[in-house]
Order: structure tokens, then C-alpha cells, then sequence
């Protein structure tokens, strides 16, 4: 059993601050439907500044947020308003389009904050890539807490380790957040085609590759035991691949002329606005 590739963050600005991006990446696309995972902080604003992530919207595929650190309040054109908080899961269905924005909140900004967290995107099915927009709140209770070989782990989205969580997705997979103590071992759920796990902290090895902070090990079917060198924090993720996805800017599909569609209902204002957020992310220049 071997590491199929190694993946390195690069950073990427999303409007005022850096995120470590590990997918899509030029020699990795997708991990199962995972198609895109972003890696926020850990960062401290000082009183009177946050994020800002103004409305933009999304196609053909689900948004998973899951924060380590602060608050983030989410908003879509549903007329949906939600906190998020650590340990919590948003999960937003965009399908046919959706349009949200993520802000830090009035008494985030009154004091310093700290934001640090995972973004990550699932790509659907292709007979549901045109479902109805939804948004689900799970707090962090109602997620499946699992002791496996002594290490804490929270299913976020999927089945693994016997555990079902309440997420409800469209395809299988698997998303947990993991903690590790120093010298503890985890063999990942065998079941999946497709597996990945990204290093949040710590240091982590995989037979003779090591993987530090902000690597990505993306792994061949058969047994894979990972082997914490100090007290980590990873994400464990993977499940059945959809088959090929274009993803340009937010917008995710099996077809080109579906995201060339989606462009000119941005570009033309027919997306649904968001209620009580009047900002928005142009369509970007060239396109």
C-alpha cells in the first residue's frame, strides 16, 4: 500500500484575507465528490474588521462549512440567516443556483476574533445537479462523537467507523474531523474508492511519507494506517467518484453550456438575490 500523491496548499485571496487551497489542484481534481477544499486561518481580526464574503452564487454542488475557531453568519436567497460556530455544520445545497454570503457578526466585530476553518465543496449527482437549493444546520451535538484507537473523531458528513451522521448528502462519503494524540495510529475507513487527509496541525506519517500542517495525502484503495509523530489535527474525507466536473469560479457542473448559463444569469442579475445583503461578487473580468 502505498500514497497515491502528495498535495501542497497554495494560498489564494479571497477578498482581504488568505486561504490555503488543496482542491482543485493541477495534479488532483476531486477526492471522491470533493471537489474543492479550502483551508481559512488560523487567523485574529482586531475589533472593527472580519470577513466579508459578499453574495456570490453556486451551482451543481453542496457547500460544507465546519469552523475550529469564532463565527461566521451565514445568508442565502432562501431568506435563510444562521450562525455557525465550532463543532457546527452548514451544509447548502445550491443544485439549480443559490446565491449566500458568509460575515463575521456585529459582536465578532467588537471585540478581536479568531476565525479558522475548513470550506469544502461536494460535487452532486449528475441527476441531481439541477435539484431544488436547500441549507441544513446541524449543531455540533447532533454530530456522531467516535473513539476510535483512542482518537476523537466528528462525523461531519457520511458513514464510517459504524456511525452514521445526521448530513444528509446524495452520494457516499465520508468527512470527519479528527484529533490525535502523539504517537497514536488511525487506519482509515477501507471501505471507499477514493480517500484523502488533509494535516490541520501536527505532523502525521503514512509509512515513509510525512505530512505536515497544510498537506494533503490522497491515498490507492487497501489499508491505510496514519501515525500521529506529535498531537494532531486532521480531516479525513473521500467516498465514490462522480465522474468528471468542470468547476469554474463558484460554479460546478457535468457541462460546460450549464456553466456558461449560469455566467450570463450572474452576469444578468437573474439569481435570486440575497434578503438584507445588497453587496455582491461581480462575475470575474474576461469571462
Amino acid at each position: 500500500m502505498v500514497t497515491n500523491q502528495v498535495i501542497e496548499a497554495v494560498q489564494r485571496d479571497i477578498g482581504g484575507f488568505a486561504v490555503r487551497r488543496l482542491l482543485p489542484a493541477a495534479s488532483r481534481r476531486a477526492v471522491g465528490p470533493f471537489v474543492f477544499f479550502d483551508h481559512l486561518g488560523p487567523v485574529v481580526f482586531p475589533p472593527g474588521a472580519g470577513i466579508d464574503v459578499r453574495p456570490h452564487p453556486h451551482i451543481g454542488l453542496a457547500t460544507v462549512t465546519y469552523l475550529f475557531a469564532g463565527e461566521l453568519v451565514h445568508r442565502d436567497s432562501l431568506g435563510i440567516e444562521q450562525p455557525i460556530r465550532p463543532g457546527d455544520v452548514n451544509w447548502m445545497t445550491a443544485g439549480r443556483g443559490i446565491v449566500h454570503s458568509e460575515r463575521s457578526g456585529p459582536e465578532e466585530r467588537a471585540r478581536d476574533s479568531a476565525a479558522h476553518g475548513i470550506q469544502s465543496w461536494v460535487a452532486l449527482p449528475e441527476s441531481h445537479e439541477e435539484t431544488e437549493p436547500a441549507f441544513h444546520h446541524h449543531g455540533a451535538a447532533t454530530l456522531p462523537e467516535i473513539v476510535a484507537e483512542r482518537v476523537s473523531l466528528r462525523l461531519i458528513a457520511g458513514e464510517a467507523y459504524g456511525h452514521r451522521s445526521p448530513v444528509a448528502t446524495l452520494s457516499p462519503l465520508f468527512y470527519l474531523s479528527a484529533t490525535m494524540p502523539a504517537n497514536q495510529s488511525l487506519r482509515l475507513p477501507a471501505e471507499y474508492p477514493e480517500r484523502a487527509v488533509y494535516v490541520v496541525e501536527g505532523v502525521l506519517a503514512h509509512g515513509a511519507t510525512v505530512l505536515e500542517a497544510g498537506s494533503m495525502a490522497v491515498f490507492e484503495p487497501g489499508e491505510v494506517t496514519l501515525h500521529a509523530e506529535r498531537a494532531s489535527r486532521a480531516m479525513l474525507l473521500g467516498g465514490e467518484p462522480l465522474g468528471r466536473r468542470h468547476v469554474w469560479w463558484n460554479f460546478v457542473s457535468s457541462s460546460r453550456e450549464r456553466i456558461e448559463r449560469a455566467k450570463a444569469d450572474w452576469r444578468e442579475g437573474r439569481f435570486a438575490p440575497v434578503p438584507g445583503d445588497d453587496e455582491f461578487i461581480p462575475l470575474p473580468e474576461g469571462s
